[in-house]
């Protein structure tokens, strides 16, 4: 079994696929992930279930923005946190604030209580909490999982510091999970210094729409978005992060 968890977000089966093909041994599982992702629909998640074997957690995110929800909006994720259980995810990817920047608790007991014996990740409403070392105290009480985090940058690289900080105060209580900007470099400069094995990327590339007719000037959302460009996880960047991991696996494994 693998000492190391690579997990890669994908919202299209295509994705999964190439994922699980270039070694992945996780998948979070999004919905428009060109926006941060949201979360997705049930018959996306049934679908890579039937074609994929890996584990899945589902990202439980109501829409693009903060994480600080009304009534309405808590409901929503409330209510998809029970749906994807009863599903069969294996996970699910979530996280409320209040507006000073720290942890709802009484929003994150309930979502916890609803997960049941799912695996539950803090995602990365964490990178903009007002406390970091508070707020990982407090989702160690919750019986959180894992925190997904750059280390409150807008690239793991850059939030190396406090990754590393917060991987020593976790301490084997909770995963420290690596994300944003995450790829085999990255894991080759990082792996050695913060004492996390587990990594999250998205592995990405840009493709070009199969359609021939290209109606320009008329946008489905944000005129900066092309309607003619689909992003995809490349194998081949998967596979390279993997054999990253899989190199110092063996190095480890030497000295033993």
């Amino acid at each position: 079994m693998e000492g190391y968890i690579l997990e890669t977000c994908v919202d299209s089966v295509e994705s999964a696929m190439a994922a699980e093909r270039g070694g992945a041994n996780r998948l979070e599982l999004c919905g428009n992930l060109i926006i941060g992702g949201t979360t997705p629909s049930p018959a996306l998640y049934e679908e890579v279930r039937r074609h994929c074997g890996l584990r899945i957690h589902v990202l439980i995110r109501p829409r693009f923005g903060d994480f600080c929800y009304t009534e309405h909006e808590f409901r929503i994720i409330r209510g998809e946190v029970k749906l994807f259980r009863e599903l069969g995810a294996d996970g699910v990817v979530i996280g409320c604030l209040r507006p000073d920047g720290t942890l709802n608790l009484e929003q994150m007991k309930a979502l916890m209580e609803e997960a049941g014996n799912m695996s539950v990740t803090l995602h990365r409403a964490f990178d903009v909490c007002s406390d970091p070392y508070k707020t990982l105290e407090e989702a160690v009480d919750l019986g959180i999982d894992t925190i997904l985090t750059s280390g409150q940058e807008n690239g793991c690289l850059a939030g190396q510091k406090l990754l590393t900080e917060l991987a020593e105060q976790a301490d084997g209580r909770i995963d420290i999970l690596i994300g944003s900007g995450v790829d085999a470099s990255a894991i080759r400069e990082l792996y050695p210094k913060v004492k996390t094995h587990s990594y999250h990327m998205s592995g990405k590339v840009t493709l070009g729409s199969e359609m021939e007719y290209r109606k320009e000037g008329v946008n489905m959302g944000l005129p900066s978005l092309s309607e003619f460009e689909i992003w995809r996880t490349s194998e081949e960047k998967i596979r390279e992060a993997a054999e990253a991991l899989q190199g110092f696996q063996k190095m480890q494994d030497g000295r033993k």
